[in-house]
């Protein structure tokens, strides 16, 4: 620390010797002088070295060019032209898109090791973007739906439930005589929570309790999950009038609840199948 003590009694410092011992090479800048070959002089050493080694690759292109351009005069046939090995090459459009992909790949796999998503938790984004990308839903009109019950041979059969159509040809419930066929063909959401299966085979949900609406929800989440029924589309329902009378509720005899409601309502809170 000799400069701190010079500092302090105000002495002129000693200039630096560099001790005897010292590893020196050849000045790549100066000739006949030598420089210690120490980490600060590392950084200097390497360029030059680096910068004599292309002067000298493009020294000997240089000269292959010569042979090359004597050996066209002379009518002789030659390969293709060599490029500069010292010429900095160029990024074209595949090198960009390279980039961007090992930058998008980088960014999943540190979403995924930082916060767990792929996507850095930006779902709801996802979403949007994926509405604007082509699918195979396709969107239906009540008459067209109906046209799915299964009464044509080889027809697929699908149903409606709060407007997304379902492809449910696998079930055997759905197929004409089945248990369930009377919900082919149509959006019956309103008997999905009421149980009325003849008189609510419509997609109005006007004044449903609480219980029904979750019922609905049941099983939309049920066709949604199921392994064996595919989403085909949505159905586009003539707006309701809403001064129109709600559907008349099922009326058992003696103020009962219908047996094969209580069923299904049974069924609803067991989370099984219908069928």
């Amino acid at each position: 620390m000799s400069w701190f003590s010079s500092a302090a009694t105000g002495e002129e410092p000693q200039p630096y010797v560099e001790p005897e011992d010292t590893p020196k090479v050849k000045d790549p800048a100066i000739p006949n002088r030598m420089v210690a070959d120490k980490a600060a002089n590392k950084p200097f050493l390497a360029y030059k070295a680096y910068r004599d080694k292309q002067e000298k690759a493009h020294k000997e292109w240089l000269e292959r060019q010569k042979i090359r351009q004597e050996k066209i005069a002379r009518g002789e046939e030659v390969g293709p032209e060599e490029r500069d090995p010292t010429e900095p090459e160029e990024v074209g459009i595949r090198g960009v898109l390279k980039f961007i992909l090992y930058l998008i790949v980088f960014g999943a796999l540190a979403g995924k090791l930082l916060t767990g998503s792929y996507t850095w938790e930006y779902e709801s984004k996802i979403q949007v973007l994926k509405s604007y990308l082509p699918t195979d839903q396709t969107l239906f009109s009540e008459r067209t739906l109906a046209k799915f019950d299964g009464s044509v041979p080889g027809k697929p059969i699908y149903l409606a439930i709060d407007g997304d159509v379902y492809d449910v040809t696998n079930g055997k419930a759905y197929q004409p005589g089945g248990s369930y066929h009377h919900f082919a063909g149509v959006d019956a959401a309103r008997a999905y929570g009421t149980g009325c299966f003849k008189t609510h085979r419509t997609h109005d949900l006007r004044g449903l309790t609480e219980a029904e609406l979750r019922g609905v929800e049941h099983w939309k989440e049920f066709y949604a999950n199921h392994q064996d029924y595919k989403k085909v589309g949505r159905v586009s329902h003539r707006p309701i009038d809403p001064a129109s009378p709600l559907p008349e509720p099922c009326k058992p005899p003696n103020g009962k609840e219908p047996r094969r409601r209580r069923r299904v309502t049974g069924q609803i809170h067991g989370e099984r199948d219908h069928y």
